[in-house]
């Protein structure tokens, strides 16, 4: 019922949020003659800030065009080489006729980024991408909003992201490194896990992000939460039925209104600030600080629903039983095995203000991967990161991005036999060494 109250005001308010808008504009165009009026500044601004904080908030595009190679424009197009019907691999593919630059983008690694299915959509990672396609070939993980999946489609558990993930590995290829992000780790490592002990390839390198590996570490308020409320409390408080309106009428999701307003208790000061500054960059005609404003939130307030399967799914196994660190967490009857990975690399990052994946809990994936060998397990602590700094931002720029990039081109060309390793492993072991170093 809340689900269906939740559609009714906002349907309610949107002829005002739009309404809103359009008087906004109407105070602040120069041929207006009602900007010349006393306070004109002011009522534009917060009739503005009135339709933001009413209005309703699509899916983002990743709107990446192009990107410079080598001070070469490279263009940039997204396609899709699968789609399922909760999730869609995009390819970032470039295109450029400079013979250099087409010969070295051939050369480049390729990478697969598992983006969370966890709220935001997949574009929270867009700074990401744009960073890695100047150096890597680029897939990522596109999940759907659940409703607009119709219940034809049938539920989707955990189990099937692990089966999602998987496949996108398989169609990519033994070459490629694959880079998850916050929730996708564990699943991540439960599917690459199962993968090595059927036999499968596994991927040259994993670069795990600021992820509840072992949520039992530094617990979070998120941690706390999905911990101290009982597996029911979760599924009778918030789990709803989609409206009639979407194409997923009658889907059991987790939604995303109820996501945002997670999110927004988390820090409502720091929200309350930050639109009262955008109120006043408005006033004052600030007009970079206020782009920058809506950009951020344009993202930050568009969110998905989540299949209530996979969500509860998620609860149990990852944050009340933990499964993957006690060893008796099971998919489709085999048991997953962490310690059977051994081709692999390994390299996991933490922020040091990290208040949504605790200190230690990414880093615990070393304690599980037990068959890598030493001279190929690293980590890295970001210094004066939060969550989202770790993969997007100054920091992610400057800090991460180059730890990442050089951990993936060091293992680039290793050989892939784990007998071979320890020896073959020395010189990547050396490139990388100082994120090892700066990590303590």
């Amino acid at each position: 019922m809340l689900y269906q109250l939740y559609e009714t005001q906002r349907a309610l308010m949107s002829p005002f949020s739009e309404f809103a808008s359009a008087s906004s504009k109407l105070y602040n165009h120069p041929l207006s003659p009602f900007t010349h009026t006393p306070m004109a500044q002011r009522v534009s601004a917060g009739l503005d800030l009135m339709h933001r904080l009413a209005k309703e908030y699509e899916k983002p595009q990743f709107n990446i065009t192009s990107v410079k190679v080598d001070g070469v424009d490279v263009a940039v197009q997204e396609q899709v080489p699968i789609n399922k019907p909760f999730c869609r691999l995009l390819r970032f593919k470039r295109f450029t006729d400079n013979p250099a630059v087409l010969s070295k983008l051939k050369e480049q690694p390729t990478v697969l980024v598992v983006a969370p299915l966890s709220g935001h959509h997949s574009t929270l990672l867009r700074e990401t991408v744009r960073n890695l396609l100047v150096d890597h070939k680029v897939f990522i993980t596109d999940w759907t909003d659940a409703r607009m999946v119709p219940t034809e489609a049938g539920p989707f558990h955990l189990d099937d992201y692990i089966a999602y993930v998987q496949e996108f590995i398989r169609h990519i290829g033994p070459e490629v490194h694959v880079i998850s992000v916050c929730q996708p780790t564990v699943p991540v490592l439960a599917a690459v896990s199962l993968m090595a002990s059927a036999g499968e390839f596994t991927p040259r390198t994993l670069t795990m992000m600021g992820g509840p590996i072992d949520a039992r570490k530094s617990p979070t308020a998120v941690n706390n939460l999905a911990m101290n409320k009982s597996y029911e409390w979760f599924e009778n408080n918030v789990i709803y039925r989609v409206p009639v309106n979407y194409p997923g009428n009658g889907r059991r999701v987790y939604p995303g209104f109820l996501q945002h307003s997670g999110f927004i208790a988390m820090n409502p000061d720091r929200h309350l600030k930050s639109h009262y500054d955008y109120f006043m960059d408005l006033m004052r005609g600030e007009d970079e600080s206020a782009d920058f404003h809506r950009s951020f939130y344009d993202e930050y307030n568009a969110v998905l629903d989540m299949p209530a399967e996979y969500y509860l799914d998620t609860i149990k196994t990852i944050f009340q039983d933990f499964a993957l660190v006690n060893g008796t967490w099971e998919v489709d009857g085999a048991l997953v095995r962490p310690q059977d990975i051994t081709t692999s690399a390994l390299l996991t990052i933490e922020g040091e203000l990290d208040d949504i994946s605790g200190a230690g809990q990414t880093r615990a994936a070393h304690d599980l991967c037990t068959g890598i060998p030493k001279a190929r397990q690293f980590h890295y602590d970001v210094e004066g990161a939060g969550h989202y700094g770790i993969f997007s931002g100054r920091r992610w720029r400057e800090l991460v991005y180059p730890e990442v990039r050089d951990f993936i081109a060091s293992h680039q060309s290793a050989p892939r036999t784990a007998k071979a390793s320890q020896a073959a492993t020395k010189p990547a072991a050396k490139k990388a060494a100082p994120a090892r170093k700066r990590a303590r």
